[in-house]
Formats: structure tokens, C-alpha cells, sequence
């Protein structure tokens, strides 16, 4: 799934130029990343990328060497539910009892042999059981970003690794976040789903009428469905069907993940996690710590001074950004835009992106 806007990396992604096209780390963008991920256990000429029309053009030009065919495109964007409905429709078309792994394009995972382990099992527990499955990640700390999954009982044949999920828990709030982690029987909703394509169909049939209904109406002529889309609901799969349905199942994790979800989460991946500089780019550190300094995409670009500041990530493409005296600051420039906030406030920089909008400043987006 490529088809998401990444107002939170606002002003370095853009409404065609969304986070997952970002190279937040290494040559690649997030997609080109996700797309060499999965190969194995999913052959390379079985992956499908779903975008919105958008984005349609900057993500065909990053998956040029896989052909036309490896790209479906939605009308517009109506949240995870539209999005994995049309695709499951798309390959049930050809293969109604198809296995298929979903996966945001936007996150960052660590140790492959174990993420292409456990997606290989996902994807078994899921057609051997017929069950709708997603795997959860082992919290590190009492996130409120996330959502959680409380276990139930063991998975039969799931080497130990696999549970039913007993309740989904959305964003809790602080105090509860730090309770759920304490009691030790939850995993975060890492977003990565396995499922038959006629399993997947058929919770929708069941709890998302409003949503599959038109596609199937609509089929694949191209006015029938760009007219379904603008009725339909933007919700998520996880509020739409995995908290409703009956069978779900839960994969632990045991690789590294992130959904590098705000400008803050870019700081511990450039880090490392550990509070050091991580200095990139044409960068000087004079008794500073735990400061970022970025350049994006080209470690060339990148022209930064941090001197006896603490905490900061600083993203500069072109011009010479100091930062003095300063803790835990997120300093994004780009050629049109500056961002400035507190790293507290990252997962706010949306906020941003709606002001433009209700101004009238669409330029910006």
C-alpha cells in the first residue's frame, strides 16, 4: 500500500512526493525498499503496488524495471479498507484462492532474514487456517502512536509464535499505554496483514458493505470506478474489519520495525537509537549531543551547524542551518518551506498541512 499523503513529513514530503517516495535512510525511497523486502517468500513478479492517482506517476517512475502491470491505482484515497479491497478483488479475479501479504510502504524494518521468517509464516498460518492474520511487533515502551493487540490463546502449528486475537486496542492514551505494556499479554499492530484473497472478501461482504459493495458493482472500467470511490467511506481495515471479525490471528514479530511515523522517529533511526550525533551531510557538531543533522536524500546537500545543542534533527537540501544553544528541535528546510517544532509536537506537523489547506495555500502541499 503506496497511496498515503505523509503530512507528518510535511515540508519534505508533498502531496506527490509522500513519505514512502522519501529515501529517509540509504539510496532507496521506503517503497523501493518494501518492494525488495518481500522477495522471498513472494515472487518478484507477484508484487502489487496500490497507489492513488496522485502519486500514480512518482511511484511508477521508482518501480520502472517491474513493467505497468505491477502498479493498480485507486481513483483517490479512502483510507487502508478501499485500498486492500480493490486489490484483493484485482487478484481474486485471477486467483480466487490466493494467499496475500499487505504491507504499508512507508516503514523501516530491521534483520530481513527474520521479517521474510515471519511473513512466511503469516502467510501459512493464513491458508492453512483460513484465519485474517497481521503480525504484531513486541513493545519496547508505552507508545500512545500505536495500536495494540491483546493475545489469547496459542495458534496451533504456529512454532509457538502464533496467537488468536482476544482485542484491538487503538491509541490508548498514556496511563493505559504504560498498563498494557506492564501486563506483558499485548503486541503493537505492526499494519502488515496476511489473508486469503477470499477470506479477506468475504469480512468485508460481512462488515464493510459501504465499501466492497460499490467496487464489486463497479468493476474494472475505469468512469464505474472512480464514480464508486468519491461515495465511498475513508476507514481503515483495522476499525473496519480486524476489530469486528471473528477468526484474526496474530504472528510475533522477530525482526526490528518502525513506521518511522513522525520527523521524532526519523531522529532514532539516523541515531541509531543509542542519543548520539548522527551527523550526515556537510555537517560540524561543537559540544552538542544527541543531535541529528540531516540532508534527505544526498549526503552532499546536507549544510548544518549544531553547537551546544541537545536532541535536535536538522534537514537541510540546500541552505547553511546553524542551531545554538537549543534542545530537541526539529529544523526541516527545503527550497519553498521551513518547519520548525519542538520534537514533542512532531506528530503534530499535520496540523501544518491543514492550515495550508483551509488557507488556500496549495503551493505548499
Amino acid at each position: 500500500m503506496a497511496g498515503g499523503a505523509g503530512t507528518r513529513f510535511w515540508p519534505r514530503s508533498r502531496v506527490h512526493t509522500p513519505k514512502q517516495l522519501l529515501a529517509l535512510r540509504g539510496g532507496r525511497s521506503l517503497l523501493q525498499e518494501t518492494v525488495a523486502r518481500v522477495s522471498p517468500p513472494v515472487r518478484r513478479d507477484h508484487v502489487l503496488v496500490v497507489t492513488a492517482r496522485a502519486q500514480a506517476r512518482a511511484v511508477a517512475r521508482q518501480l520502472a524495471r517491474r513493467g505497468r502491470g505491477a502498479l493498480l491505482v485507486e481513483p483517490e484515497g479512502r483510507n487502508t479498507a478501499a485500498a486492500i479491497a480493490l486489490a484483493a478483488l484485482h487478484v481474486a479475479r485471477r486467483a480466487p484462492e490466493a494467499v496475500l501479504a499487505v504491507l504499508p510502504a512507508d516503514h523501516v524494518i530491521d534483520d530481513l532474514p527474520a521479517f521474510r521468517r515471519d511473513l512466511r509464516l503469516a502467510l501459512e498460518v493464513a491458508e492453512q487456517s483460513g484465519a485474517l492474520v497481521t503480525i504484531g511487533v513486541p513493545p519496547t515502551h508505552a507508545e500512545t502512536g500505536y495500536g495494540y493487540i491483546r493475545l489469547g490463546r496459542a495458534l496451533p502449528a504456529s512454532h509457538g509464535q502464533g496467537a488468536w486475537a482476544a482485542e484491538f486496542i487503538e491509541k490508548p492514551e498514556r496511563a493505559r499505554a504504560e498498563a498494557l505494556v506492564t501486563g506483558g499479554d499485548v503486541l503493537w499492530n505492526s499494519g502488515i496483514f496476511a489473508w486469503r484473497a477470499s477470506a479477506i472478501l468475504a469480512a468485508l461482504r460481512v462488515h464493510l458493505t459501504e465499501v466492497i459493495g460499490p467496487l464489486e458493482r463497479a468493476g474494472t472500467g475505469a468512469r464505474a470506478l472512480a464514480a464508486a470511490y468519491r461515495r465511498l467511506p475513508a476507514v481503515s481495515i483495522d476499525y473496519g474489519v480486524l476489530e469486528r471479525a471473528e477468526r484474526v490471528a496474530v504472528v510475533r514479530a522477530r525482526f526490528r520495525w518502525s513506521d518511522v511515523g513522525s520527523w521524532a522517529a526519523v531522529a532514532a533511526l539516523w541515531s541509531g537509537g543509542n542519543g548520539r550525533n548522527a551527523l550526515r551531510g556537510r555537517a560540524v557538531s561543537i559540544d552538542s549531543r544527541g543531535c541529528l543533522v540531516g540532508n534527505g536524500r544526498n549526503a552532499l546537500r546536507g549544510r548544518a551547524v549544531s553547537i551546544d545543542s541537545r536532541g535536535c534533527l536538522v534537514d537541510s537540501s540546500e541552505r547553511l542551518v546553524a542551531v545554538l544553544g537549543v534542545e530537541d528541535l526539529v529544523v526541516v528546510d527545503t527550497p519553498d518551506a521551513i518547519l520548525v517544532c519542538h520534537k514533542d509536537r512532531a506528530q503534530d506537523v499535520r496540523l501544518v498541512v491543514d492550515e495550508l489547506r483551509r488557507r488556500g495555500l496549495r503551493r505548499y502541499l
